[in-house]
């Protein structure tokens, strides 16, 4: 990338696939074929310079016990808490691989890692932080980090430790690497989120990262303050939020690390017309155009109901940017 003149874009979309494939989201979540063919439907559909999974952030809670509602064609979401208290923390089970739907997932990277050979893989995880907020409640989390840390510390381990193991699956299918979502991490101060997510993010970067595998840790709740925080997660590339300025995560960041985002994907992708999308993209590449190593991306997943015409206009903004260039 950083020795090529050409923009690269990789947005986190999969749902436009699942509703060219003619299919639900549910069907999707729970359904590894499903899933595979909505990747790569869009895949052959739009040029991506790397394809990537659902970023289905209940997966990894559900394994663990927590209570999931699905709906036809919304993503799922956690109901209640699973973890109260110290006592709650210390008796909860690190699943195994086959709890929930995480073979359903781990199928879904097999078979893409079996029909794609052509550009990079990612799937899709939740970060070590959110999860335990989604274990505890992310308020009553906040709440716990400065009354019973020890509680918060005990349960970031387990999280971590399932994560990893998660990812080390997931690295066996053949893909290339995990976009790592921490958004609730962003809700934190710098020196927070660096020690209650950073400090655990990179213990599942030590496990499974190397030359064929990258971590890409997105934060979308990051306004600008905790980037020092991710840049010190040691992640391969780091993904910015719609709220993030994304030309100062640019300053902050490394010459030579990957920095991603940020279109928005509701109030441009969703529902903005084509026009006002080739705008904003447009924008956002001669914004970052002195950056090599800027990749164009959505802010976050990209929701079901998304027109196909405003794809088209994401990667003809990009393309006529490339021609120009």
């Amino acid at each position: 990338m950083l020795q090529k003149k050409k923009r690269l874009a990789i947005p986190i979309m999969t749902h436009p696939g699942i509703e060219l494939c003619g299919n639900t989201v549910l069907e999707a979540v729970t359904d590894g074929k499903v899933h595979a063919d909505a990747i790569c439907a869009l895949n052959e559909a739009f040029p991506a310079d790397a394809v990537t999974a659902i970023m289905d952030l209940t997966v990894e809670a559900e394994a663990f016990g927590a209570e999931v509602r699905f709906s036809e064609n919304e993503i799922p979401n956690i109901i209640g808490r699973l973890v109260t208290d110290f006592d709650s923390a210390a008796s909860l089970e690190i699943p195994s691989l086959e709890a929930g739907r995480v073979q359903e997932y781990l199928k879904a990277n097999r078979i893409v890692a079996s029909r794609i050979k052509d550009k990079k893989i990612f799937g899709g995880c939740i970060g070590p932080f959110s999860l335990a907020g989604r274990l505890f409640d992310l308020s009553e989390l906040m709440m716990a980090m400065y009354v019973e840390p020890e509680t918060v510390t005990m349960l970031l381990d387990k999280c971590t430790a399932f994560i990893t193991k998660y990812v080390q699956a997931m690295k066996e299918t053949g893909i290339g690497g995990v976009i790592l979502a921490e958004p609730a991490s962003g809700l934190v101060s710098n020196d927070d989120c660096y020690a209650y997510s950073s400090v655990y993010v990179r213990k599942i970067v030590d496990a499974v990262q190397d030359a064929g595998f990258s971590v890409v840790l997105h934060n979308c709740g990051n306004t600008g303050h905790c980037t020092d925080a991710m840049i010190r997660s040691g992640a391969s590339a780091l993904h910015f939020g719609n709220r993030a300025d994304m030309v100062e995560a640019l300053r902050q960041c490394p010459a030579d690390l990957p920095v991603m985002g940020n279109i928005d994907p509701v109030g441009i992708m969703q529902q903005a017309t084509p026009e006002r999308v080739h705008a904003a993209v447009t924008e956002l590449l001669e914004r970052t155009s002195g950056y090599d190593n800027f990749i164009l991306s959505s802010g976050c997943d990209v929701p079901p109901h998304t027109p196909v015409d405003n794809i088209k206009a994401f990667y003809q903004a990009l393309a006529e940017y490339n021609e120009k260039d």
